[in-house]
Parts: structure tokens; sequence; C-alpha cells
């Protein structure tokens, strides 16, 4: 179908566009821009007067519990693609896995599922899964999701092959052994609460072990959550010299706390913690200045996962329809403009993966997220998509409303 979206701010991160324009779509990609192309006839007509368009954003980091109502929510957030962690259930350490899910995916016909290969059978950090045969199956990398490698020489086999056929590998950089009993951030929070801590050497040695067998390895490494400031600074470093490290901040971490947890929140329990005021502001400050991608972290639970002591809880909280919000949030408090911003949500994540989306040329395939910038609304229960009605947001009032969602061309949201 041939769309024209008229009157609105088209803006491009990748090739710095930023004015209000039309913008022209044929054959599921971009037409054109500003002006229409010879012979181009709408079909339909979208008025974004007022509204910013964009492409569509990018989720690094989504669980699909339920398929249906997730890839529905993503999209009524203007997130076209979405990369799945392999840790379902079963998990996704086999080609017929990943296949079945890609498929059930373009079934349902909303964001592109992106699913991430389990590295080692089982998740259980021992043999390698069939790697080759995942990636067949269109896995975009392999990943332990939040499980360890415990054996460092099992971990660097696992890079030394991936290495040998560009695989990239993403690791949550937490040590097993400092983590394994900690639920918050090992600080004056934590201690005035009783909570068990966990320390920022979780993090920063786990982060100094990966990038050593990058070095050794020539693996693409890409390091999920990072939490805190020790923690960007190694990986700033790591790109400094020259090693293929990229990474990604959950958004809550960059607006959220350990002193959020308040009078225990189990809202508030996510896997890394929120840490320190310190390292939140050096996380925005990272992210700012183009270290890293920022992602959702999207785990939707049942209510009963949450209405448990702190400790107890299941960590985690719904990200994919308050991904736009929370970033639009971020960037005022953090004074980076809107180019920028949505840079973090759209070619940052694009350029880790390899998508050739995410941009607006002529062309270029076309995903889109149409929102009003201004538009406020409160976060509910009752105005979530997701099965996941768990947010520390929940009765806060958000800025940022997404009015239209397109994949390939398609609208497969109308707000």
């Amino acid at each position: 179908m041939n769309i024209e979206i008229k009157n609105g701010r088209i803006i491009d991160p990748q090739h710095g566009t930023d004015r209000v324009t039309s913008l022209f779509i044929a054959d599921g990609r971009v037409a054109g821009l500003g002006e229409a192309p010879a012979g181009f006839v709408a079909e339909s007509r979208i008025d974004a007067t007022g509204c910013v368009v964009c492409p569509g954003l990018i989720d690094l980091s989504a669980r699909l519990n339920s398929i249906e109502a997730e890839l529905a929510a993503a999209v009524a957030g203007g997130v076209t693609s979405v990369v799945v962690p392999p840790d379902a259930d079963p998990p996704l350490d086999e080609p017929e896995l990943a296949d079945r899910l890609v498929h059930r995916g373009a079934e349902i016909g909303k964001a592109r599922v992106l699913p991430l290969g389990a590295l080692t059978l089982g998740l259980k950090g021992e043999r390698l899964a069939e790697l080759a045969g995942l990636k067949k199956a269109g896995c975009v990398a392999f990943s332990q999701a939040m499980l360890p490698v415990v054996d460092t020489e099992a971990l660097l086999r696992a890079m030394e092959y991936a290495a040998t056929f560009g695989f990239a590998v993403w690791l949550q950089p937490q040590d097993h052994w400092l983590a394994r009993n900690g639920i918050a951030h090992e600080g004056e929070v934590a201690s005035r609460l009783g909570l068990a801590g966990i320390p920022v050497a979780a993090e920063t040695i786990a982060i100094a072990t990966i990038v050593q067998l990058v070095r050794d390895t020539g693996c693409r490494v890409h390091l999920t959550r990072l939490s805190s400031a020790a923690g960007a600074a190694q990986v700033a470093q790591a790109q400094v010299e020259g090693l293929p490290v990229t990474c990604d901040v959950g958004v809550h971490h960059l607006l959220l706390s350990e002193h959020d947890i308040g009078f225990f929140n189990p809202h508030a329990r996510f896997v890394p913690p929120l840490r320190s005021q310190r390292d939140r502001q050096a996380l925005s400050a990272a992210v700012a200045d183009g270290l890293a991608a920022i992602c959702s972290d999207h785990t939707p639970l049942a209510a009963d996962d949450k209405l448990l002591p702190f400790g107890e809880a299941r960590p985690g909280a719904t990200g994919l329809e308050v991904l736009l919000p929370l970033t639009l949030k971020w960037a005022a408090a953090a004074g980076v403009d809107l180019i920028r911003a949505l840079a973090r949500i759209t070619t940052v994540p694009a350029a880790i993966l390899g998508l050739p989306q995410a941009h607006l040329a002529p062309s270029a395939v076309a995903d889109i997220c149409i929102f009003d910038p201004a538009a406020e609304w409160q976060l509910s229960a009752d105005s979530l998509r997701s099965r996941g009605k768990n947010s520390p947001w929940l009765g806060h009032v958000l800025t940022g409303k997404v009015r239209a969602t397109l994949v390939g061309g398609r609208v497969v949201f109308a707000g």
C-alpha cells in the first residue's frame, strides 16, 4: 500500500534529519521524503500534525511470556523489533525452537521477533548449543541471559568458537559467586533495610574477565544491562582500545536508584540491582555520550510474583510500552536533545545487531513510529496491553504517546 505520512516532524538520527515534511511509503519501504516520487499515488494518508515520525524502536531485551499480548504491547509502544533472550521455557537451545518462535512472530504480524540463541545447552554453562543451526533458524546472537558460565575455560572455548564463525555473544556481566546471595545494591539502603547486597565488584570483575577473553579471542561481545559507573568506565576503555565490545543499559537504571526501593517496594527489584545515585548519574552521562543503547529489559510477571516480600519477589518490570516515554523522561532530565535520545533506541541498537532498518532514507524498510511528544497519560494496569502489570511507574503521569506504528509499511497499531 502507498501511504503518505504528512505534516509530521521527521527525525532520522542516522542521517541527522529533523524537519517537518511528508514521508512517502510504497511496497513496504520509504519511497521519498519531502516530495512524492514520480507516479506516486497515496492510497492512505496519515496526518501526523504535532507528532514526531521516527524509525521504529528496537528493544534489545524483551521477554515474551505471552507472545500475542507482548507483541501487541510492543507496537503500542512504537517498538518494531524485539530481541528475545533465550531463557524461555524451554530454553532456546535447539534450532526448531528458535524457528518456531520466529515463524509464530511472523504469523502474528506485529513487531519483528529476533531471538537470542542459548550459548550452552539448557543454559547450564557447560556444553555448547548448536550455534550454527540456531543461526540458520534466525538467532541474531548467542547468550546465557541472566545465567552464568561459571567455568571460565568453557566461556573461553565458547568465545573462540563464536569468533571463528563471526557470531556475537551477549553476556550479563555479573560474577556468580559475588552475586549469588544478593538482592540489592551493596550500599547504605541495603544495610538499613537488612537486605543482602550485591557489590559493584560483581559487575567489574565479570567485565574485566570478559574483556580479557575478547582480547584473546577477537569475539564480538555485547554486555547487557550495565548498572555501575565503574562498569561503564571499563567498557569505555575497551572501546578506546578498539575491542569489539558494545553494551546497553536498562531504561529503569537511568531513572531510578537504590533509594527507590523505599519501604521494600517489590516493583523496584531488578537484576542487576538499582545502584547508587552516583552510579545512575554516571550511566546517564555514558549513555548521553553514546557509550550504550537503551533497552526496556521487558519482564512481564504475574501479579502474584510481586505480591511477596522484597527478597522473594521476582525481579523485573514491564517495559515495552514505557520505553519511549521513559527515554524521553531521561533525555529531558539529562539535557539530551530528541534526535540523540531517539538514536539510543533506534540506530544504536540497529548497529549493534547489524540491522539495515532504523533510518528513513529512500529504500529503507518502513518500520516507523509516530508519537506525540507532548501527550500526557497515566500508567495503570488497565492502560497496559502487556500481560505483565508490574512497574515502578504505576500511577505516574508519563509524557510521550504513540499514535501509530508501521512495520514493513503496514499499520500495525493506531491509537
